[in-house]
């Protein structure tokens, strides 16, 4: 018998302490979830008093394969994608460098270390309206500025590609802050006798960082990326309050939130199809899953490739 925890009670009292946190994962996270994959099969709506039937994968065919909606879901998919790879490009290279900025012995790097973190604390709903309030088309700071320029832009209401491209813009913006502080608590990690042995042997800052900087940020480089990539493909609250259900916008986070929950898409409202609904957070749920692990695969074959 095991006795590393002694005997009679004490061998049971870790279990014991285990069991409330196991029980509140349950009933936050891995319940709702099992309830979302039971209810992808079926044709419930959420509005009360309506029978619900058992539907088997009618929802899952409907949503991939049939008519115009499959075609505009699909399409969704390849949006979300698109999203992911701008918001992750972009926020992984601005915060490594502004990092490395921000990680010099400089007068004034605590003031914009906080300058760059703020709008991480504001939430989704300020930022959204802050950046709604900046860009509106109607005397607006931003378009009054280019309207002096002799610039005329649509914005959050243009064409769907410059309001897709503005919410790109936001939530690298809201979110770099994380990006950087991440990237600084890695950069605190590396010994400074390395670089001192790295100016001995002559190397300039660029050789620095390729040789030393880099190699040894792999392990927060993964986290990052992991982060980045996983948030910005379940990201969809900046579309909800920055450009509501616009056509042509739609990622699959907010697919899933408009068609559970109603959304109005020109002069019609999206019916409450939770089955249906729930089908498609099955759909994104396996699309982030292969993106993640595959990603994590790749990244833990370069971390060992570099680090043994």
């Amino acid at each position: 018998m095991d006795q590393r925890f002694g005997g009679g009670f004490a061998r049971l009292a870790p279990y014991v302490y285990l069991t409330p946190g196991l029980l509140l994962y349950f009933l936050i996270a891995l319940g709702p979830s099992l309830a979302t994959a039971v209810f992808s099969l079926t044709d419930a709506t959420g509005l009360p008093n309506l029978p619900v039937h058992w539907v088997g994968l009618a929802n899952y065919k409907e949503f991939l394969t049939l008519g115009a909606a499959a075609r505009e879901n699909i399409a969704a998919i390849l949006r979300t994608l698109a999203f992911s790879v701008a918001v992750t490009v972009v926020q992984f290279t601005l915060g490594l460098l502004v990092a490395l900025l921000l990680n010099q012995k400089l007068r004034g790097t605590k003031f914009f270390r906080t300058l760059f973190f703020l709008p991480v604390i504001f939430g989704v709903t300020v930022q959204g309206l802050m950046w709604s309030l900046f860009l509106y088309p109607i005397g607006g700071p931003l378009q009054s500025l280019l309207h002096s320029l002799g610039i005329e832009l649509g914005y959050l209401g243009g064409q769907p590609m410059e309001a897709f491209a503005w919410v790109i813009v936001v939530q690298i913006w809201s979110n770099l802050g994380i990006t950087m502080v991440i990237f600084l608590a890695g950069l605190t990690t590396i010994p400074s006798e390395i670089y001192e042995a790295g100016l001995i042997d002559g190397t300039n800052r660029w050789q620095r960082f390729r040789d030393i900087t880099w190699p040894l940020l792999t392990p927060t480089v993964n986290t990052n990326l992991i982060l980045t990539i996983i948030g910005s493909l379940q990201a969809w609250q900046l579309f909800l309050v920055l450009i509501g259900y616009k056509d042509g916008t739609q990622v699959m986070g907010y697919l899933v939130y408009a068609t559970a929950f109603g959304a109005t898409t020109g002069g019609t409202v999206a019916s409450f199809r939770q089955g249906y609904a729930a089908a498609a957070s099955m759909v994104l749920f396996a699309f982030v899953l292969v993106i993640g692990m595959t990603v994590q695969f790749l990244l833990r074959r370069r971390e060992a490739r570099l680090l043994g």
